[in-house]
């Protein structure tokens, strides 16, 4: 199987890459022309907003599978470029689509949105399902439900066989401190490395997430490109919601520093939902894909990758 990934360069797309040579899979993948590139596979330069280069790559290289992971993903950079999020998010998957839809033999893609399109969940539909109402709170959660809400009609309407991802909170090695989980362990790491205790900025952490290793999640991704039904939504999650509260809690533990917790303006978000909890039995029905590794092993890993960064 010859795969492409579309946004290789990214956090995800590092940990894709490893799930799918160690399954066999011949593996290339996209960046873009600024990015460096750090992975072990052929590594083309693409802005997918770049029509032409999307359609000639796809000509050159001919893969049987397309995972598109290419992505504005912060939600705080949404808010503070919303141009930019539905440029990227959504143009670009149309681009994508265009060019697969005038290839001779058109790959299978797996789209991956966010299980931030369901936005503000009311109380009776926790566990959240495919079909639960899409209410997104935010700019990059509206771009995402834009985003799959294309791959179901060009699916539909010329034959291509886009599968959809609705993806949970993902965290592991290789994320930025712009998310919660690399920002509170930067945090620690820099407090460990002073050799005094201090204090650590935080923002809401009333919020509930449904968290889950990004190694697990990339192995849903592999099954659903294997076993996904065209045109169809799997949420892909741990099942259960933590409060990033208990996040916070279950890292200091593993600090030998007394941290004291204080609250930054700067850090809260202009709308947050309060609890988001993925209901993953139709992606386990469909590919009997379940998560593996426990939240206080990816905990650990994070804070231990930032610790050698000091």
């Amino acid at each position: 199987m010859k795969a492409l990934i579309i946004g290789a360069a990214g956090f995800v797309g590092g940990h894709l890459t490893n799930e799918l040579v160690s399954a066999g899979w011949d593996v290339c993948g996209t960046k873009l022309p600024t990015e460096p590139a750090r992975l072990d596979v052929p590594v083309y330069g693409l802005d997918i907003l770049d029509t032409a280069a999307v359609r000639n790559l796809l000509g050159k290289i001919k893969p049987d599978c397309i995972f598109h992971l290419a992505a504005q993903s912060s939600v705080p950079v949404s808010w503070k470029q919303p141009a930019l999020t539905v440029d990227v998010n959504i143009k670009g998957v149309v681009n994508l689509l265009e060019a697969v839809r005038d290839t001779e033999d058109p790959p299978r893609i797996l789209l991956v949105g966010s299980g931030d399109e369901y936005g503000y969940i009311q109380p009776g539909e926790i566990p959240i399902n495919e079909d639960t109402q899409l209410r997104p709170g935010n700019v990059y959660a509206c771009s995402k439900a834009a985003q799959g809400m294309m791959g179901q009609i060009y699916a539909r309407a010329y034959g291509l066989e886009v599968v959809i991802a609705r993806a949970f909170n993902h965290i592991g090695t290789g994320q930025t401190d712009a998310f919660v989980v690399p920002g509170f362990c930067k945090q620690i790491a820099a407090i460990e490395a002073s050799g005094s205790n201090g204090v650590i900025k935080v923002g809401n952490l009333d919020a509930k997430r449904d968290f889950t290793d990004v190694r697990d999640i990339v192995k849903a991704y592999r099954l659903l490109i294997e076993k996904g039904k065209s045109s169809e939504i799997y949420n892909v999650g741990s099942g259960k919601s933590v409060a990033v509260k208990e996040i916070l809690d279950k890292l200091l533990v593993l600090s030998d520093r007394k941290i004291t917790i204080e609250q930054d303006p700067a850090r809260m978000r202009p709308s947050d939902t309060p609890v988001i909890e993925a209901d993953i039995s139709k992606v386990t029905y469909c590919t009997g894909w379940k998560q593996e590794i426990s939240l206080e092993t990816t905990l650990a890993d994070v804070l231990n990758e930032w610790r050698t960064k000091r």
